[in-house]
């Protein structure tokens, strides 16, 4: 029989570098908002070389990396900052990928990721920053067809589920409930539990939008996601937010480990506020702890 998977802890495999409850994307060639990105201070800035850069501009933005870095040095550097690449089976990846390893980021993220040797592909062109973290994009048709081999095999450190792109590959319509795009998402998470790595959830484009963005992690974070992808700076507060647990969710909590505890490993459910609580749901709050630094 398979072992319980447990908790993954309280910063999950990223270990000291944090958890991942904002990933703000910014385009690469746009040094000049690096102050604005140090005030929001997101849990992880993606500097993008793909769809935030057109095709005349990707050598351009590829060239803007270093004094990207610099600015980000100047007004506070987040904590983890990556690079996203093109796809590997574009013209402009082996080029990304030589920017990349020249100038020191955390690590990259590889979009459109469909094959198990997608990770030891980007890796190859790491030369001496093999422990660099990589976060795959799972965005296409083929892509959640597979995730659970691609997340599976501890080759990526996190990954993101990108709807826009998985329903364009789909031919299908994006709409506001967003039905049309449900098990893919949650394919996704389930597929980046069993790897044991965090999943980042799909954008909300009505940036402007709060009540919008709220709902849509507020699902994301009831589906399994570890945090939000953010397309403006303003998406990063509401991301903290909706991925930190309110004091009554702590307080249940710490309540149910307790009555546990006082069980002295006796009794396999225990009585808390007129419910019976059982062994996934004492799970469920050490995890909810973990994740909130208790």
């Amino acid at each position: 029989m398979t072992a319980p998977l447990g908790p993954l802890g309280p910063l999950g495999p990223l270990g000291p570098l944090g958890p991942l409850r904002s990933v703000l994307f910014t385009p690469a060639d746009k040094p000049d908002r690096a102050r604005r990105i140090a005030e929001t201070q997101p849990d992880c800035l993606v500097l993008d070389l793909e769809d935030g850069v057109g095709i005349a501009d990707k050598a351009s933005a590829r060239t803007a990396l270093a004094g990207f870095a610099q600015a980000l040095a100047e007004h506070g550097r987040p904590t983890v900052v990556l690079v996203r690449v093109n796809a590997i089976d574009t013209e402009w990846f082996a080029d990304d990928m030589a920017a990349v390893a020249a100038i020191s980021f955390d690590g990259v993220v590889v979009p459109k990721v469909e094959r198990v040797t997608d990770a030891a592909t980007v890796r190859s062109h790491l030369g001496a920053s093999p422990a660099a973290l990589l976060l795959a994009g799972i965005e296409s048709a083929a892509g959640v067809a597979t995730c659970e081999d691609t997340l599976g095999r501890g080759s990526f450190d996190a990954c993101y589920f990108g709807a826009e792109d998985f329903i364009t590959d789909m031919g299908g319509v994006r709409t506001p409930a967003g039905t049309e795009v449900l098990y893919a998402r949650s394919r996704v998470a389930l597929a980046a539990r069993l790897g044991r790595i965090p999943a980042v959830d799909q954008i909300v484009s009505s940036f402007r939008d709060d009540d919008a963005f709220r709902a849509d992690a507020r699902l994301g974070r009831e589906i399994g996601f570890s945090g939000k992808l953010c397309i403006h700076p303003a998406q990063v507060a509401l991301a903290h937010e909706i991925y930190r647990a309110t004091e009554a969710e702590l307080i249940r909590a710490r309540h149910i480990v307790a009555a546990f505890e006082s069980r002295d490993g006796h009794g396999g459910v225990v009585s808390y506020d007129g419910q019976m609580i059982d062994a996934p749901m004492l799970t469920r709050a050490k995890d909810l702890l973990a994740r909130n630094g208790e």
